[in-house]
């Protein structure tokens, strides 16, 4: 794990009252919500525009022909990209949110900041071994769903494709923490992405590794019967082999099996002693 927190972004938040902004600062936050602001202020955008402007922050470069397509996919072509030309005049005209065409390209203009491009660097950050507290901050931001409310298949596509980043990232910074041996951190990581998709395996596994790396067995089988419990009657599903292993792995040479935990204790709730009934 290599150490380069001095190079944490600066994620990009809602305004705060009386703040300043540089005069040509332009915001666009698509989790959570369409919200475009221009130095700091909200601007109102029609529904129609803010799709060309979600698509077009979501697919920088893309053609015109490409863009036309997933904005009116039931429109023939021609009159879907003449749709298209009158979105992009009217963009200009109104001068919110600056876009830029080079040739058949459409992108945002450089100076318009995007929420989900801050999510996209983390996570390219991550992946190539930076310093896991950079994604912090970004990850806490990304808990929202891309444009809920929002049904277009491209839309659908993309939140998914950001969830799916989210949680990988999540899990290499769980790694990462474990293999540093922050294994307070590596479990708050590991916590994140089960509360974001509490039945996918990986993050109870990481979950149990924790544990099981701090030397306590009896939370790493809580952990794990948890997840065994959640998934056999949601899905009817055993564990895989490879979460087993992890158990079997170690408790090979204790000679014998372990007690099954009492059920019904979540394994990350704070422990409360039983009071002792007063003497008589």
């Amino acid at each position: 794990m290599t150490s380069d927190s001095s190079m944490a972004p600066t994620v990009l938040r809602q305004p705060v009252p009386g703040e300043r902004y540089p005069p040509g600062t332009v915001q666009l936050f698509l989790l959570d919500g369409f919200r475009l602001l221009r130095a700091g202020t909200p601007t109102v955008v029609p529904r129609g525009l803010q799709r060309v402007i979600a698509l077009i922050g979501l697919r920088p470069g893309a053609t015109r022909t490409h863009l036309a397509g997933l904005l009116w996919p039931d429109t023939p072509e021609e009159r879907a990209l003449s749709r298209l030309r009158t979105a992009l005049w009217r963009l200009r005209r109104n001068g919110a949110c600056p876009v830029v065409t080079t040739g058949g390209a459409v992108r945002l203009d450089a100076q318009v900041e995007v929420d989900v491009d801050d999510l996209v660097r983390a996570a390219a950050r991550v992946r190539e071994g930076g310093d896991p507290r950079w994604a912090e901050g970004v990850l806490a931001a990304g808990r929202h769903d891309l444009l809920p409310g929002w049904y277009d298949d491209w839309v659908l596509v993309e939140r998914e494709r950001l969830r799916q980043l989210r949680l990988h990232t999540l899990e290499q910074v769980a790694r990462a923490y474990l293999r540093a041996g922050q294994h307070g951190e590596a479990l708050q990581a590991a916590l994140e992405a089960m509360r974001a998709e509490p039945l996918r395996e990986t993050p109870h596994r990481l979950i149990v590794q924790v544990h099981l790396d701090e030397g306590n067995a009896y939370e790493a089988l809580h952990a794990f019967y948890a997840y065994r419990q959640l998934i056999l009657s949601e899905l009817q599903l055993e564990p895989s082999n490879a979460m087993r292993a992890l158990l079997n792995d170690i408790l090979a040479p204790i000679g014998g099996p372990a007690p099954r935990p009492t059920p019904g204790r979540d394994p990350h709730s704070p422990r409360h002693p039983t009071p002792r009934s007063p003497r008589s």
